[in-house]
């Protein structure tokens, strides 16, 4: 497999991974400046997010994983190694889910109509009688973003990984991950505005939660980069495909269904695949 860990590529990879996950100060953007949830936008949006990593991850990263396990492992041993690979990126991301409580998880739906009304007066998003108080609003709001920091660490190192292989991959990815932040973005800004009446705060704590994507790339990337080669970078791309297939399914295409009608999820997930389908074929 061919990979740049060249200066030039080193900062291209880092700055896609670094727009990617800053991407939650958009939809806090959203939250704090819209009076309405555009759902529809959303739906297909996270559905088209989730047909970019499906079908990039399986038409493409896994392959490359495989071909660069090959190389070094033989057929079957590169064959095992990638399959490998690509469950224990399933796993890790499963076991960062499991261990984020449902109620701070940043993929349970959120809606700028959580604390504006129809006049746009802030409202409680919760009826009186199980109103949380300013404070629970804010800690909802600091453990989201926390939640978003841990869970978003591996994504920042999948997208990074990316980055260096090649850009006919790496782009679509990244642009995926950054739809993918917009709705984590919501998650953290509604409850820190509603609990602190200060938009500023909850833009800053938004936008900072993004940052874990950045910090995982280089954390990640400095504890591989003096073991780099064919085998570590085979078995990594290969998580990076599990990463990105948990993901979609557990995460973007159930949200996105959340968001509007089934049949729009499924049009966007087509739409997505359909694309990087035709910008894969573009680089050839």
């Amino acid at each position: 497999m061919q990979y740049d860990t060249s200066m030039n590529s080193v900062v291209f990879a880092f700055m896609l991974t670094a727009g990617a996950g800053l991407s939650t100060g958009i939809g806090s953007l959203i939250a704090l400046l819209a009076k309405k949830t555009n759902t529809r936008f959303l739906s297909i949006a996270l559905g088209f997010s989730a047909g970019v990593m499906i079908y990039v991850s399986m038409v493409e990263i896994i392959v490359k994983a495989r071909e660069s396990l090959t190389s070094v492992l033989g057929a079957t041993g590169g064959a095992w190694a990638a399959a490998g690979g690509f469950f224990a990126g399933m796993l890790l991301i499963g076991i960062i889910d499991k261990c984020i409580p449902s109620e701070e998880n940043p993929h349970e739906l959120k809606k700028v109509e959580c604390f504006f009304d129809e006049q746009g007066r802030q409202v409680c998003p919760v009826p009186a009688s199980r109103r949380e108080s300013k404070q629970q609003l804010l800690r909802t709001g600091v453990f989201t973003a926390l939640a978003i920091g841990i869970h978003n660490f591996p994504e920042g190192l999948a997208t990074f990984i990316s980055g260096l292989q090649e850009s006919s991959v790496a782009l679509p990815i990244a642009a995926a991950i950054a739809i993918h932040n917009i709705p984590e973005g919501i998650a953290v800004s509604v409850p820190i505005y509603f609990a602190t009446g200060s938009r500023k705060k909850a833009f800053v704590y938004s936008f900072l939660s993004g940052l874990s994507e950045p910090v995982g790339a280089l954390v990640g990337y400095t504890i591989l980069r003096p073991f780099m080669n064919d085998i570590i970078f085979g078995v990594v791309f290969a998580m990076v495909a599990g990463i990105m297939v948990f993901i979609s399914l557990d995460e973007l295409l159930p949200s996105a269904r959340e968001y509007g009608e089934h049949h729009l999820s499924i049009y966007g997930l087509v739409s997505g695949m359909a694309v990087m389908a035709v910008s894969l074929l573009l680089f050839l």
